[in-house]
């Protein structure tokens, strides 16, 4: 048996917040929480550890868009906004915010459970992305200071290319470091004597 996805509701209209709450139940969903927006939802967020946030509202403004930028950038998870009225810039606003569904038109208890579905697959395709440039960029930042390291001890050294990384690569095994780790040491080494 699976477990029921944890959605906290954010919105300040106790109707509209009771409907979602309906849709979501009827969807298999638990809320854990329903808070206004003007609440420090950071850690209401921390508090309730949601799966996912419904942000329900007639228009978003500067404040919740921020707020959604917070919760994504400390304590990502998929949010789907759902909005009475919208224009361009709102939607722009909300998407680099990092909000996974964005609905105009408001809230339409048959689409809950759907657009909750499409949030979270685009939020998990998000993160993946974001892990994979991130190690990506680690990996370019380590083959820079590799080549450097081997720089160092080809000219200090007199040693050819190969048998530098050799060097790298066994004074890594000896002491049970990443390669890179080594030739970090072996770079702040030289820029101390040099």
């Amino acid at each position: 048996m699976h477990t029921p996805l944890r959605v906290m509701i954010i919105d300040e209209t106790a109707e509209r917040a009771e409907l979602l709450e309906a849709a979501l139940a009827a969807a298999g969903c638990d809320v854990v929480a329903r808070e206004g927006l003007r609440a420090h939802l950071e850690d209401k967020i921390n508090e309730a550890r949601p799966d996912v946030v419904i942000v329900a509202m007639e228009c978003p403004d500067r404040d919740v868009l921020e707020n959604m930028s917070r919760i994504n950038q400390h304590q990502p998870r998929p949010i789907v906004m759902f909005v009475d009225r919208s224009d361009s810039d709102s939607i722009r606003a909300a998407v680099q915010a990092g909000v996974s569904a964005y609905v105009v038109g408001g809230l339409n208890a048959a689409r809950v459970k759907p657009v909750l579905e499409v949030a979270i697959a685009r939020f998990n395709e998000f993160q993946t992305l974001r892990r994979e440039l991130e190690s990506a960029r680690t990996d370019l930042v380590d083959r820079k200071v590799i080549e450097r390291a081997k720089g160092i001890l080809m000219k200090h050294r007199g040693m050819a290319e190969e048998e530098a990384f050799r060097a790298l690569r066994k004074m890594a095994m000896d002491r049970k470091l990443r390669l890179a780790a080594v030739a970090r040491e072996v770079v702040a080494a030289a820029e101390l004597l040099l």
